[in-house]
């Protein structure tokens, strides 16, 4: 490629991703909270954090919480005592324990906020685009808030 247009690539490259470095880092930290279902009172052993909560909203239903819904009372039908609990099949007896790939993942969000964070540090940097950046950084932080409320 000409250098021109590895220029200009290089140039689009940090506008995109200096106006989705916030959404990046919101969707990066929820979604480490949400792989241990920090958001649900199950995961945090007792009732969460309400801004734990508000992100995985956000990240799950593009939109804060909402009010839960009242279950429909189920059927009831009649009750036979010589019936058995159903038994899980034997495959699910040996599933792999998740705990490995939840580990992983939640290095994969720390690795993404990280590398969001210095890429909005090294373009920054630059002296001669500073005032774009700021503004696309502003504009990615102003417009999905907007959005939110739409």
């Amino acid at each position: 490629m000409r250098p021109n247009t590895l220029r200009a690539l290089r140039r689009y490259h940090m506008y995109l991703g200096l106006f989705f470095a916030p959404m990046i880092l919101l969707f990066a930290i929820s979604g480490a909270l949400q792989t241990f279902r920090l958001q649900e009172a199950g995961g945090y052993g007792g009732p969460p954090p309400t801004w734990i909560v508000w992100l995985a909203s956000v990240h799950k239903d593009q939109g804060p919480p909402r009010a839960p819904r009242a279950e429909r009372p189920k059927a009831a039908g009649p009750v036979v005592a010589s019936e058995k609990p159903e038994r899980r099949p034997a495959s699910d007896a040996k599933r792999p324990s998740p705990l490995p790939l939840k580990i992983f993942v939640v290095l994969l969000s720390i690795a993404l906020a990280a590398s969001t964070v210095l890429g909005v540090m090294i373009a920054l940097s630059i002296k001669s685009g500073r005032r774009v950046s700021l503004t696309l950084l502003a504009l990615g932080t102003v417009v999905p808030i907007m959005l939110l409320w739409i």
